[in-house]
């Protein structure tokens, strides 16, 4: 099992990522679903962190389970009555049944560093869906790790966060982000320290291996929207179909 697992992260990740809109995320990727065929069932959520994308699609009618393999992020998920969470990896799913739909959001992908983890992580989410059921994710493109993150410092500040997010660009589209937290509690500042690697692929090559491991690519958009990625898109959507 994989060990860059937000084990210090998890505890301010919902805090950081604050800027996120995730019910309109959730309604964009229920819609997705929805539009390519796929109206009600069991969705797995990839990646789902501390589960609050998990929560808002369970409350759009969908029987919702939520994989991670951080124990750390998975203690501050969201309950819902039609949701439940296992802790697994990515690259080892293994569910108990089949699934309809799967999502996959904020570059849960990008975190599978090698190109065979990558595979085997579609490969296993196409071995328990169902034909025709859709996987919607979202990846960052290498344009982004090239040209945005790069060897680049961006701050974010919220009333009980300070965090320094340092850059350190690699040949290939590997990225490791080094996060400094100083987190304020009792008017007295700690500070944690997390290192999460991320690698962009080509978006050929992803179209390759969602096609090897049994899906066909619908549709790729550009984060958010219903338009085709651009050069400088910094994050795309694939939609694909469960067909072998």
């Amino acid at each position: 099992m994989r060990t860059d697992s937000y084990s210090v992260f998890a505890d301010f990740y919902d805090e950081l990522m604050s800027e996120v809109d995730y019910p309109a995320l959730a309604d964009y990727f229920d819609a997705l679903i929805h539009q390519n065929g796929v109206t009600s069932g069991i969705l797995l959520d990839l990646a789902c962190g501390t589960g609050t994308l998990s929560a808002l699609l369970a409350q759009r009618g969908w029987d919702v389970i939520g994989a991670d393999v951080s124990a750390e992020m998975l203690s501050h998920s969201k309950p819902h009555g039609n949701l439940s969470y296992i802790r697994q990896d990515m690259t080892e799913l293994d569910l108990f049944g089949t699934i309809d739909a799967a999502v996959c959001a904020l570059d849960g992908l990008n975190h599978l560093t090698d190109e065979s983890e990558l595979a085997e992580a579609l490969r296993r989410v196409s071995l328990f869906m169902n034909a025709g059921g859709v996987f919607v994710f979202d990846v960052n493109t290498l344009y982004k790790h090239e040209t945005i993150l790069s060897n680049h410092t961006f701050i974010k500040e919220t009333p009980n966060l300070y965090c320094v997010w340092d850059n350190h660009y690699s040949e290939g589209g590997t990225v490791d982000i080094e996060l400094n937290i100083f987190a304020r509690r009792n008017n007295a500042y700690s500070r944690h320290i997390e290192v999460i690697t991320e690698r962009a692929y080509d978006l050929y090559r992803i179209r390759a291996l969602c096609e090897q491991m049994g899906f066909s690519v619908i549709h790729e958009y550009d984060f958010l929207a219903h338009e085709p990625p651009q050069k400088t898109s910094e994050k795309v959507v694939f939609v694909c179909r469960k067909v072998v």
